[in-house]
């Protein structure tokens, strides 16, 4: 018997849930690459978070799930990132952040990459030209995982504490 992959829709409330379970296993996971970095978001504000997203001016971000056997396995957010100001030097350009989570039961068996397909898609209808993914230096697997897929450096982001 043929194993069918996964299949990616628009994320709906009633799958808001399952988004919470995936974030709050995602936080966990990076805890353990710096805790310094990352918390534990509190799951009523995980909660809220999509439920404003859902119920949002529709097409302004994506928030994309991705199901095997019906049961919600991964999800991928598109978050529009704002145009620099008029000011500043850098060139207007539709842009994106995205935020992609896998459930580690279903790992290796393509829902990162249909989620990343189906975000690909998305970007490209709604006018987004440059998609980016923020990924911690220690997260060897994810870094990997978007460089197969053609993500690769951008720039170098240098960070200070103020006063230190």
């Amino acid at each position: 018997m043929r194993r069918s992959g996964p299949a990616v829709r628009p994320a709906e409330l009633s799958d808001v849930p399952a988004l919470v379970e995936l974030r709050l296993a995602n936080a966990t996971a990076h805890l353990a690459l710096d805790p310094d970095v990352y918390r534990l978001p509190q799951r009523e504000a995980v909660a809220q978070h999509f439920t404003t997203a859902l119920t949002a001016e529709a097409g302004r971000d994506a928030i994309l799930v991705a199901e095997l056997n019906g049961q919600v396995v991964g999800m991928v957010e598109v978050l529009r990132l704002p145009e620099p100001p008029a000011h500043q030097i850098l060139r207007p350009e539709p842009s994106a952040q995205i935020h992609t989570v896998v459930s580690d039961s279903t790992r290796g068996r393509g829902v990162g990459a249909a989620l990343l397909d189906a975000a690909d898609r998305w970007a490209t209808e709604n006018g987004i030209t440059s998609l980016s993914a923020g990924i911690h230096h220690r997260n060897d697997g994810a870094v990997h995982f978007y460089r197969r897929h053609g993500y690769a450096p951008s720039g170098t982001s240098l960070n200070r504490q103020p006063g230190a």
